[in-house]
């Protein structure tokens, strides 16, 4: 039975079936529709528009460059609006299917120069300093599912669930709250052509987890917004919000994470754990830094969150180990006996901009900065 909360959501309430009958209508050959999409002056939420175009394009050069009003996201004033919108990366369209396609775009400002929150044109050029040494990432975007009260799917109104312990990749209706919105964006993230390695329940009820990667350079990233998008989209149709907030509820409850692991060519030879060691080992000499780029507001989401409980770090401590979910950087047992692998840095708040993650990790490990 729908919670009452989510009946009162308008997108719940449509009859979908209707929508049918329109999109199967033919398309023209010649037309394709792109789904332009870009990042906010949040830092965190995600805008779409969409457009008509009139070929099928094999690279994102190819498409045309955009703009929208920058004064309605937060990024322009009213007198100066315009914002351009420049195509990065092209997934295929699991809504409309066919050739249609999602467009992930980077933001610019008038005068040509980056938007405040277009990480991603700075990411780039450090990722292209260090691409030698193949850098790899996968990370576990954690979530958790609200209704229309912004209250966890599935709890009750008037309380709360049994304390936390069967839930983490729990089975069961008295377990498992939106499953069929995981399974949705499972697929429609195989088929945009988002790098989705896996999902699970997490230890808190409502709340989930998927996994991308391994990717090489800033393509994680790219993946990590557009899995995202996906998220959200798939999500307003159940009429269900899906938070990426580190710390959705106070108590003896766990945050969410965006735990990002990393290794270079060198550390995935026989050996690499010397390497590995190296890198935590630079990385404890910058964890402010690292802090800072972690969370959009700099620390101050994730200070909710990194408390030392809750499997987490002091976000006041740098510390590191092997198979310790209580770390900043964790060392897997595997890695550990195989004596090469990855390391996972486990302070990345689920709201963070992976783009800001992946370079702040790289000018510490591969560049000394």
């Amino acid at each position: 039975m729908m919670s009452k909360t989510l009946e009162q959501s308008p997108n719940a309430a449509i009859n979908k079936s209707i929508l049918d009958k329109y999109m199967t209508l033919p398309q023209p050959e010649n037309k394709i529709q792109a789904t332009y999409i870009w990042i906010d002056g949040t830092g965190e939420g995600l805008r779409c528009k969409d457009r008509t175009i009139e070929f099928i394009p094999q690279s994102p050069k190819e498409l045309p460059i955009w703009n929208y009003d920058g004064s309605s996201t937060y990024q322009a004033d009213g007198k100066n609006s315009d914002v351009y919108l420049h195509p990065v990366a092209i997934y295929k369209d699991p809504f409309r299917r066919g050739n249609n396609i999602l467009v992930l775009c980077e933001t610019y400002r008038f005068d040509g120069t980056p938007t405040y929150t277009n990480k991603r044109q700075s990411c780039a050029e450090v990722v292209n300093q260090c691409i030698k040494e193949e850098p790899w990432f996968g990370i576990e975007q954690e979530y958790t599912l609200l209704d229309m009260d912004d209250r966890p799917f599935g709890w009750p109104k008037m309380g709360f669930p049994g304390p936390q312990g069967p839930y983490y990749c729990g089975v069961g209706a008295n377990k498992v709250f939106g499953r069929e919105i995981v399974e949705a964006h499972y697929r429609a993230c195989l088929y945009a052509g988002v790098k989705i390695c896996g999902t699970n329940a997490e230890v808190m009820p409502a709340q989930w987890e998927y996994q991308v990667g391994p990717c090489l350079g800033i393509s994680i990233a790219d993946d990590i917004w557009m899995s995202r998008y996906l998220l959200h989209r798939i999500s307003e149709e159940f009429g269900i919000v899906a938070t990426l907030d580190p710390k959705p509820m106070t108590g003896d409850w766990n945050g969410a994470g965006a735990h990002t692991n990393v290794s270079t060519k060198i550390m995935r030879q026989p050996g690499g754990i010397t390497a590995i060691q190296t890198a935590i080992d630079k990385l404890s000499k910058h964890h402010l830094r690292h802090i800072h780029a972690y969370d959009p507001h700099e620390g101050k989401d994730n200070a909710r969150r990194l408390t030392g409980k809750h499997e987490t770090s002091s976000i006041h401590d740098f510390s590191s180990g092997v198979a310790h979910r209580g770390a900043s950087i964790r060392i897997p047992r595997g890695v550990s006996d195989e004596g090469c692998g990855y390391f996972e840095d486990r302070r990345p708040a689920s709201n963070c901009d992976p783009y800001s993650v992946i370079e702040a990790i790289l000018r510490t490990i591969c560049l000394d900065q």
